[in-house]
């Protein structure tokens, strides 16, 4: 490129330059900045919920409509902007419960500025010796308990259902809220944040057809919530004292108190603790 080519572009560079002002970039660093905050508070509270499946199955309709109309598919472009039209409205019908929970997230500032799980290895197995004593205590008196532990997907819908509690979690209070005959017993007890959430909470019952019919309700919701979540659902059979975990789908009956400890450990102890605290996430980058 020779002088005379180069000159007319850097003298527009020039010009360019006396038209921004240094505030101008100040603006644009803060506005990237807030945006940027306000889509990863975004994620942390989606995090764990249902949404995240909308939001994957939002993400494929998306690039299959983009890649419809790179390819020439004609037919698959218009069902799928007949989707994207009426999806809309759809999504508001079906998901109500999830937008509404969203938006309440976004109203309490707590909860919108620090979200922190309980990552302290020690008071984790401290709760796994908690549920395993107390299921065993109930176990030899044929107590019946449903207790429900969060991990990564939310649990909050169903916290809502039962009387709130946010107490520390031990095998007394465990022991005592599933005791007959008194107000709380009937119905599951949520873990949540390391704290017992609630109690005399409904879970939403399995319509799977290769459940034994020897097993009762407590277990249809225990496999139940564990199809629909990644929770770990402790039950305490009322007829037969038999210990149970529902992961995945799956029941595993008859667990001894080795193997369900094991198998607590296995699925809640994390090995690594995290924290999604914004705060603390940015003074462990400096």
């Amino acid at each position: 490129m020779n002088y005379f080519s180069w000159q007319p572009l850097q003298f527009q560079l020039l010009k360019l330059g006396e038209n921004v002002h240094w505030y101008d970039y100040i603006n644009d660093v803060i506005d990237i900045a807030v945006v940027t905050f306000v889509i990863y508070r975004l994620m942390i509270i989606v995090k764990g919920t249902k949404a995240v499946q909308l939001i994957k199955g939002i993400s494929v309709i998306l690039i299959s409509w983009f890649l419809s109309g790179f390819f020439g598919l004609k037919t698959l472009q218009f069902l799928l902007n007949q989707i994207i039209t009426y999806g809309l409205l759809g999504i508001i019908i079906i998901f109500q419960p999830e937008l509404r929970r969203g938006l309440e997230h976004l109203g309490r500032t707590s909860k919108f500025f620090s979200r922190s799980a309980v990552s302290d290895e020690d008071e984790q197995i401290r709760i796994v010796d908690a549920l395993v004593s107390s299921a065993q205590y109930m176990s030899k008196r044929r107590i019946g308990a449903l207790v429900t532990i969060e991990r990564e997907t939310g649990l909050s819908e169903y916290v809502e259902t039962g009387i709130p509690l946010g107490s520390q979690i031990t095998s007394q209070l465990l022991i005592n809220l599933f005791i007959p005959n008194t107000p709380l017993h009937d119905g599951a007890v949520i873990v949540q944040q390391g704290k017992l959430a609630a109690a005399a909470c409904y879970l939403p019952l399995s319509e799977s057809a290769h459940i034994s019919k020897e097993l009762g309700t407590r277990h249809r919701a225990a496999i139940g919530v564990s199809e629909v979540t990644d929770s770990v659902t402790l039950v305490v059979s009322e007829e037969t004292g038999g210990v149970s975990l529902a992961i995945n789908g799956r029941l595993y009956r008859e667990l001894d108190e080795e193997s369900l400890r094991t198998k607590l450990l296995e699925t809640i102890v994390k090995a690594e603790p995290t924290n999604t605290s914004f705060l603390n996430w940015m003074g462990a980058k400096k």
